[in-house]
C-alpha cells in the first residue's frame, strides 16, 4: 500500500470534513473522537460531495438527501443510499496525515 501525505493533522478540525484529492480520487478526511478517517467523497446515491455534509456519531451525512455513511466502514445507515462508499487506510506520522487509496494486489 502506498501512503501519500495529504495534509497536516493541525489542518483538521474536530467533526469538520476536509476534501482532498489523491491521484484523481476525491477523499473526505474527518477527525472525530480522536481518530482520523478517510472516505470516498462522493455519495453513492447522488453525485455530490460528502465533505459538504455534517459529521455526528462517526457518520458523515450527505447534505442533499440525508444519507449517512459510517466513517469506519463506508456503509450507509439509512435510505436513500443503499450502496457503501470506499474507506481508505490512514496513518498519522508526527503532524502528517497519510492516506492510501491504492488497492493491494
Amino acid at each position: 500500500m502506498a501512503f501519500v501525505r495529504v495534509c497536516a493533522l493541525s489542518e483538521l478540525s474536530e467533526d469538520t470534513p476536509k476534501r482532498v484529492e489523491i491521484d484523481g480520487t476525491p477523499v473526505s478526511l474527518v477527525q472525530t473522537g480522536g481518530e482520523v478517517f478517510a472516505i470516498y467523497d462522493i455519495c453513492s446515491h447522488a453525485n455530490v460531495s460528502l465533505s459538504e455534509g455534517e459529521v455526528e456519531d462517526c457518520q458523515i451525512e450527505c447534505w442533499l438527501h440525508g444519507s449517512a455513511f459510517d466513517l469506519r466502514t463506508g456503509k450507509p445507515s439509512g435510505l436513500p443510499a443503499t450502496r457503501p462508499v470506499p474507506v481508505y487506510p490512514v496513518k498519522i506520522e508526527g503532524d502528517d496525515v497519510l492516506v492510501s487509496v491504492t488497492q493491494e494486489s
